[in-house]
């Protein structure tokens, strides 16, 4: 999965097996850390057994499917389809400080804002807590949804773990007792693909979906604040046949200040941008809308509030836009692009252009099937059938029916001989 995002003052890349980091400050020695080459998985270890199996680990890849920077920019850890989980340190020099093995292949990860908890999500619907403070340690299972995680993250003080699945639901736990469940919060129609808390809004909840809405939330007690359907967001009005296809929200992007949200949706050459106002009476109101030249692939804001969109294709993939005034701007000369820039492209022109794209939201859209009216239209032939048979036997006056033979008296024998 190909994603972008900040450590610190470091620029993150990952596409395919490698993860590579540009610091985009100073000219120093980018760091590219190829799972590929990473340690492997000891053969007949307990995951396996208690895993996808052998037969399932043969045919694992080393790409890389998501990766997560701590709050204080010093950590990174990222997974891999081989179910390695990697800890990365990088606050003077980049080094591995640990490299464990998960039971599922994960979907998503996220560092607790003590930074001594890893939490993982996984494709079976269970969240894993890996120590950081004993980076060797193995895993503990923390809670367990009915379906697929697509999504986890903390509430700012480690209080509650939310967690989103499949099958549309969001719940809200503790993240010391994950079986006492705080709330819930419900109303999206497809599964629940993005979650964000706004750093200066700790009890508010971002989400995106599969519908193509986004919705906010007062998360401790699941009563839902607003909701805003994309499509109706657009300029142009959609016609029928696309109103059907409702975007995929894949990324929910939150400025430092917490003053700007970038929504961006699967393969949609724009990104939505909301204000966040607690005084207002539209807490989460849209602000403007940003056309791109290409589908971005990723973004994700710098700690100066730059928005960094990385799109596929075009000469210049990897983009920086500064807000000035009341629009966002393309900022092609800023230096922190052209010092990342320079490194990021030697890699990215070596990866085969199938390996940058991901469709991974497609296969989860629930789908739809209306046999009511193939039943109503087999009933309604059935009945004209039965109506047409009665029909002609009514005209026949009934002289071809069979007239049952009366049946005769059967006399028992008797017996012979007298007494």
């Amino acid at each position: 999965m190909t994603s972008v995002g900040f450590c610190g003052d470091w620029f993150l890349f990952s596409c395919d097996t490698k993860l590579i980091a540009v610091h985009s400050k100073q000219h120093r020695e980018p760091f590219v850390f190829d799972c590929s080459t990473a340690e492997k998985r000891p053969k007949n270890s307990k995951d396996d057994q208690n895993g996808d199996g052998d037969a399932s680990e043969e045919r694992g890849s080393d790409k890389i499917l998501a990766f997560a920077a701590s709050p204080s920019g010093k950590l990174v850890a990222l997974t891999d389809d081989n179910k390695r989980l990697i800890l990365l340190h990088c606050e003077l020099s980049w080094r591995c400080i640990s490299i464990r093995f998960v039971v599922r292949r994960c979907t998503s990860l996220q560092f607790s804002h003590a930074e001594d908890e890893l939490l993982s999500a996984d494709k079976s619907g269970d969240v894993y807590s890996f120590s950081v403070v004993e980076p060797q340690t193995e895993g503990e299972l923390k809670m367990g949804h009915l379906s697929m995680l697509l999504a986890v993250t903390l509430s700012p003080d480690d209080r509650y773990v939310i967690t989103a699945d499949r099958d549309e639901k969001i719940r809200v736990s503790h993240l010391t007792s994950p079986y006492n469940i705080q709330s819930f919060c419900l109303g999206h129609q497809q599964f629940v693909s993005a979650l964000l808390v706004p750093s200066h809004q700790p009890h508010w909840l971002l989400s995106g979906s599969g519908d193509g809405t986004v919705k906010l939330w007062e998360y401790e007690s699941g009563r839902r604040l607003q909701s805003w359907d994309l499509q109706e967001l657009e300029e142009t009005p959609s016609s029928q046949s696309d109103t059907q296809k409702r975007p995929t929200v894949c990324r929910i992007s939150c400025s430092p200040v917490a003053r700007h949200v970038a929504v961006q949706c699967e393969r949609v050459s724009t990104v939505q941008f909301f204000t966040v106002d607690q005084e207002a009476e539209e807490k989460l109101a849209p602000h403007s809308r940003l056309p791109l030249p290409n589908p971005p692939l990723d973004v994700t804001f710098d700690p100066e509030g730059r928005l960094w969109v990385l799109m596929d294709g075009g000469d210049a993939p990897l983009q920086v836009y500064t807000h000035r005034g009341e629009s966002w701007e393309c900022d092609a000369e800023n230096p922190d692009l052209s010092r990342v820039t320079e490194a990021f492209k030697r890699h990215w022109e070596m990866l085969d252009a199938s390996s940058r794209t991901s469709k991974r939201f497609d296969h989860l859209h629930k789908v739809s099937f209306d046999n009511v009216a193939a039943y109503q239209q087999k009933k309604h032939q059935r009945l004209e059938e039965q109506k047409k048979k009665r029909t002609q036997t009514a005209q026949n006056g009934g002289g071809n029916k069979k007239v049952k033979p009366t049946p005769t008296a059967v006399t028992p024998p008797t017996d012979g001989g007298g007494v």
